[in-house]
């Protein structure tokens, strides 16, 4: 991120021993590295909220084209047709006639 070398960190480190001194320099290595870890623990933070907020964004807008296009209402129409189809051409292959829809023929003569 900061592209830091090896020599650059030893610049700073002859710099903080000249101006902090020996005696405080480990404290304040210590202090400096815990809050190096804290912002880099806010920043992962603040970037997996920022991911999962996309990714709930990604499937809500799917979820939308999917209830737009509406396939299971016409796989069922398209079914549904298909088997009216299906009914007539076999009774027009048989060469009958399809039987009315709730008329009860158990008790006709042939």
């Amino acid at each position: 991120m900061f592209d830091i070398g090896a020599l650059e960190l030893v610049l700073i480190g002859v710099v903080a021993l000249l101006v902090v001194g020996p005696e405080r320099l480990p404290k304040l290595a210590r202090t400096a590295g815990l809050w190096a870890g804290h912002a880099r623990r806010a920043f992962l933070s603040v970037k997996a909220e920022i991911d999962r907020e996309i990714k709930s964004e990604e499937l809500k807008e799917i979820l939308r084209e999917q209830a737009a296009s509406n396939p299971l209402d016409q796989i069922i129409e398209a079914d549904g047709e298909l088997s009216a189809k299906a009914k007539t051409g076999k009774a027009a292959m048989s060469g009958d006639k399809p039987e009315p829809a709730g008329r009860d023929t158990a008790g006709d003569p042939p």
